[in-house]
């Protein structure tokens, strides 16, 4: 897929801006908070409808409106997609072919995108949380069904988490209501692993090959599931849902007196095994790039897998976190393949003999020129 062209209004430090950009690799230059990352990251709210730098929307709003606009149209194989999302304080509101959607998970996936940056290190030596919220935004635009259920699951957890404090408190004594939110817990929850595990071991596929490759094959890496669950190829949703109403049934005591959800997919896990030993913990920091450079890009791959079609690569000044060895794996993977997004504040750390053709756009104070290249 291919976001041919942008339009802004009132986002960030772009007061207006309309911008057509190559289906190759695009390359934004400009000095710090000149508004080169702010496109980058509106890019991603396009494609998500949320940031990657901040959970609130109004950051996003410039502070003298009370709304933003973003729409583009994004070319994919056999149709053409207008796009449009308008936040205000109140909420955000999405479009897809000029209607209206009520379910996010109905617009999430129409454009997809992976990110890379400099903080997605964390991705492998961070908490836990860093890769949910990894296997959620990646897995969730690979399918809708997916979305639906972690939206909905977190949506069951809160009201669970909410009665079991009452029931602490002696504010709620029935426990029946608790049993009715339980059941439908597991049903979310059990979707969730199954999905997971299922795509987590496609994504092993791809990174296994391209850490190979970049380890001279010195290297070999797994993706390892971490769950609370007991789950292989064979493993049925069924057998998942009666594992995870057991384990609310053996902690239930516990929970209440600690007024939360103890098992689930909320508390899973990724170890990332290279050579035996989870990189997280006994890692170099190059074997820590390394992992975290072979997954991003097996995302590229396992997303075409899953849909059809390729996303956008967003690059945010990530360049310049990478050797020549990994600038050129890097680089040579997405050569003609994918429609790319990079931002750097100088061209001389960009190794410019391996891409061929790049638009290159200067920003300076939220202004956008196009430059003519040779």
């Amino acid at each position: 897929m291919i976001l041919q062209e942008m339009h802004l209004k009132h986002f960030r430090n772009y007061d207006e801006l309309k911008v057509v950009f190559s289906p190759g690799i695009n390359i934004l230059i400009g000095e710090n908070a000149q508004g080169k990352t702010n496109l980058l990251e509106a890019i991603h709210v396009l494609a998500l409808t949320k940031s990657h730098r901040t959970s609130k929307d109004r950051e996003l709003i410039q502070w003298k409106h009370k709304q933003a606009f973003l729409s583009g149209k994004v070319q994919k194989q056999v149709e053409r997609v207008p796009l449009e999302i308008q936040l205000a304080q109140g909420g955000k509101r999405v479009k897809v072919n000029h209607l209206y959607q009520s379910r996010l998970s109905a617009y999430v996936g129409n454009l997809n995108v992976v990110l890379f940056a400099p903080e997605d290190l964390a991705l492998v030596k961070g908490v836990p949380q860093v890769r949910r919220q990894f296997m959620n935004m990646e897995f969730g635009q690979m399918s809708s069904a997916y979305l639906y259920n972690v939206s909905h699951y977190h949506s069951l957890l809160q009201q669970r988490n909410q009665y079991l404090k009452q029931l602490r408190s002696g504010e709620q004594t029935d426990r029946v209501l608790l049993g009715v939110i339980s059941d439908q817990l597991a049903q979310d929850g059990a979707a969730i692993v199954l999905a997971r595990f299922r795509l987590l071991k496609q994504l092993e596929k791809w990174a296994q090959r391209l850490h190979e490759h970049i380890s001279l094959q010195k290297e070999q890496l797994r993706l390892k599931y971490v769950t609370q669950l007991t789950i292989d190829e064979q493993t049925t949703r069924e057998n998942l849902e009666t594992q995870l109403r057991k384990l609310f049934d053996d902690n239930l005591e516990r929970e209440i007196a600690l007024g939360t959800t103890l098992a689930g997919p909320q508390r899973d896990d990724i170890h990332f095994i290279v050579n035996g030993q989870n990189v997280q913990h006994f890692g170099s920091q190059g074997q820590q790039r390394t992992t975290a450079l072979a997954v991003k890009l097996a995302e590229i791959d396992l997303m075409k897998e899953q849909t059809g079609e390729y996303p956008l690569l967003l690059l945010d000044d990530v360049l310049s976190e990478l050797d020549d060895d990994r600038q050129t794996h890097l680089l040579t993977a997405i050569q003609d393949k994918v429609q790319t997004f990079l931002t750097t504040t100088s061209l001389s750390g960009v190794a410019r003999q391996l891409i061929k053709q790049p638009t290159i756009f200067k920003i300076v104070g939220g202004t956008l020129t196009k430059e003519e290249t040779t």
